[in-house]
C-alpha cells in the first residue's frame, strides 16, 4: 500500500492555523495594551488630581490645577478628555467639599475602546471597557484662606 499524497499541505496548514490562532492571539494583545494604557492614565489621572487640589490655596486655584492636571494627563495617556468623569467626595467633612483638614476622594471614571470595531450601528459605543480609579488626599489646614 502506498500512503497518499501529502506534498505541500505543510504551507496550507500553517496558514490556516496562523489566521485562527495567532490573529486571536495578536488581537487579545494589543486590546489588553490599550486597557493597561488607559487604566494606568485614569489612576494618573485620579492620583494628580487629587494632589492638585489637595495643595491648593482656594477653590478657584484647584479647579485651575485640576483642569490642567486632567488636559496633561488626557494627552499624555490618549485618553478622550471629554469621556472622563471625575468625582469628588469629602467623607469626612460636615461643610463644604473640599474644605481645610479634609480628606478628600477623587474618582476617576473612563471608557476604553476596543481596537479595530467599526463606527457601524454604534458597535464602537458598546465595544468599551470602563475603567476606573480614585485616590485619596488630605488638603492643608490652611486650604481656603488667602496667601
Amino acid at each position: 500500500m502506498r500512503d497518499s499524497d501529502d506534498r505541500g499541505s505543510a504551507s496550507l496548514e500553517f496558514l490556516v492555523a496562523g489566521l485562527f490562532l495567532l490573529v486571536p492571539v495578536v488581537y487579545l494583545i494589543v486590546a489588553l495594551g490599550l486597557i493597561q494604557d488607559g487604566t494606568l492614565g485614569v489612576e494618573a489621572a485620579a492620583r494628580h488630581t487629587a494632589r492638585a487640589i489637595g495643595l491648593a490655596t482656594d477653590a478657584a486655584d484647584a479647579d485651575r490645577r485640576v483642569d490642567l492636571v486632567l488636559h496633561q494627563v488626557a494627552e499624555e495617556y490618549g485618553l478622550d478628555l471629554d469621556g472622563l468623569a471625575v468625582g469628588l467626595t469629602c467623607p469626612d467633612a460636615s461643610g463644604a467639599c473640599p474644605s481645610s483638614g479634609a480628606t478628600l476622594t477623587v474618582t476617576v471614571r473612563a471608557r476604553i475602546p476596543l481596537p479595530l470595531v467599526p463606527p457601524i450601528l454604534g458597535l464602537d459605543d458598546l465595544a468599551t471597557v470602563p475603567v476606573e480609579a480614585q485616590a485619596v488626599q488630605k488638603t492643608s489646614r490652611l486650604w481656603g484662606t488667602s496667601p
